[in-house]
C-alpha cells in the first residue's frame, strides 16, 4: 500500500487529545442561560431553561503532536518576538490555534507566508466569533493553508467592544479583502489600514451588527398570501 502521509507529518504522529478540564479550567467563563444567551426576546429554541458554564480550551502542552510542533518552532525561529506575539497555543480536536497580541499580527503573517520552513501561502478565510460575557468578547479568526507541506493553521486576536481594533491582513493575504469586510459587517471589527473598509453584506446606514450575541432578534413582519409572520421577538417564547 502507497504512504500518501505529508512529509514531517508522521503517520503515528497525530496531535493528542486535548487534556481534559481540570478544577482550574473549567467553568472559567460565565454562565450561559439558553442555547444562543438571547435575552430581550423570545427564545424560540426550545432551550430557554438550558444553563451551562462556558469552558476555555487551556493551553497546549509540548509535545503538540504531528507537524505543529515544527510549525511552531520553526515561528519562533523566525519571529524574533514570538514570545510576546503568541498569547496562548492551543492543540484542540486536532487542529492548531495560535492566539495572538494584535499588535503582531501582520509580522506574524508576512514570517508564516515567506519563511521556507512555514510557507503558508493561502488565507482560505478570516471571520469573526462573539464570546459574549469575556472581557475580550470579539476574536478575528484566520485559517491559514501551506500548500507547499499540505498544512493548516488558525490565528485567533480576541479584541474589547470598546476597542474593537485589529490590524488588516490584506497586505499580506489579498484575499482577506472581502473577508475582512464581511467581519466588520457582521461583527463590527474594525480592520485598520484595510483599503475600503465598507459594508458588504447590510446597507451602508444599516444601525448594529447582526451576529453580535447581544443583537435583539427584531425583524420585520412578513406576509404569505394573507397571512402575518410576526418578528421573532414577538413570537410566543417556550419555557
Amino acid at each position: 500500500m502507497t504512504d500518501h502521509t505529508p512529509p514531517g507529518a508522521g503517520g503515528d504522529q497525530r496531535p493528542a487529545d486535548p487534556a481534559l478540564p481540570g478544577p482550574d479550567d473549567a467553568g472559567t467563563g460565565p454562565v450561559r442561560h439558553g442555547m444562543f444567551g438571547v435575552s430581550g426576546s423570545g427564545d424560540t429554541s426550545g432551550f430557554g431553561g438550558l444553563v451551562r458554564p462556558t469552558w476555555t480550551v487551556p493551553a497546549a502542552e509540548r509535545p503538540y503532536g504531528g507537524y505543529f510542533d515544527e510549525v511552531v518552532d520553526a515561528l519562533a525561529e523566525g519571529y524574533p518576538d514570538f514570545a510576546v506575539a503568541v498569547r496562548k497555543v492551543e492543540v484542540d480536536r486536532g487542529e492548531l490555534t495560535l492566539h495572538l497580541a494584535r499588535e503582531h499580527l501582520v509580522g506574524l503573517c508576512a514570517t508564516l507566508r515567506d519563511d521556507p520552513a512555514l510557507r503558508f501561502e493561502l488565507c482560505s478565510s478570516v471571520s469573526g466569533v462573539d464570546y459574549l460575557g469575556t472581557p475580550e468578547r470579539l476574536h478575528s479568526v484566520y485559517h491559514l493553508t501551506s500548500m507547499t507541506y499540505r498544512r493548516r493553521i488558525r490565528l485567533e486576536v480576541a479584541v474589547p467592544v470598546g476597542d474593537p481594533h485589529v490590524p488588516s491582513v490584506t497586505g499580506v493575504y489579498p484575499t482577506a479583502d472581502w473577508q475582512e469586510r464581511e467581519a466588520y459587517d457582521m461583527f463590527g471589527i474594525v480592520y485598520d489600514g484595510h483599503p475600503g473598509l465598507t459594508r458588504i453584506l447590510m446597507p451602508d446606514d444599516w444601525d448594529g451588527f447582526p451576529q453580535r450575541k447581544d443583537y435583539p432578534l427584531g425583524g420585520i413582519p412578513v406576509e404569505f398570501k394573507g397571512a402575518t409572520i410576526p418578528p421573532p421577538d414577538e413570537r410566543r417564547a417556550y419555557r
